[in-house]
């Protein structure tokens, strides 16, 4: 899990502003939650001094710029994957939208499921029914609790 201290050490530390928040701490969180992008702090990129902390941020960050990342944050690393479907079940958003399927224990029968087993390997389906989700959003962890294999992790 990666920190906003941990984002904000490979920041210029100006407080410059130039990104459109108050502070670099500030823009550190916005990284974090996918709502700015580094390119948005431009002492970064136009000054040669601050090229190692560029490389090193994007180094850091490159799990939650992925494509991989759904806008939960969620990351399945189908490598890790061996298809037990811990997860599944022990989603309970999947159990509140599947009561006939995952809440007895089965593989989801409705198309509400947020994560399925398809080929062996975990697919988040619908990201949207997640808690994590927009703005009532809930920091869940059912899925990754669960998981043995840790092929599931929240960035």
């Amino acid at each position: 899990m990666i920190s906003a201290m941990e984002v904000y050490q490979l920041l210029p530390k100006t407080n410059c502003k130039r990104c459109g928040l108050p502070t670099c701490m500030a823009f550190a969180v916005g990284l974090l939650g996918r709502e700015k992008k580094i390119e948005d702090c431009t002492p970064l990129l136009e000054e040669a001094k601050y090229e190692k902390k560029l490389a090193g941020l994007r180094e850091l960050l490159a799990p939650i710029l992925s494509a991989d990342a759904t806008e939960t944050g969620m990351v399945i690393h189908p490598e890790k994957c061996y298809g037990c479907g811990n997860c599944v079940v022990a989603c309970p958003v999947n159990v509140a939208n599947d009561p006939k399927g995952t809440a007895i224990g089965r593989g989801p029968v409705s198309g509400k499921a947020i994560l399925m087993v398809e080929d062996g390997v975990v697919k988040c389906v619908h990201v949207d029914e997640c808690r994590r989700f927009g703005p009532e959003k809930v920091l869940c962890n059912a899925c990754i609790a669960t998981c043995p294999s840790k092929a599931i992790e929240f960035i």
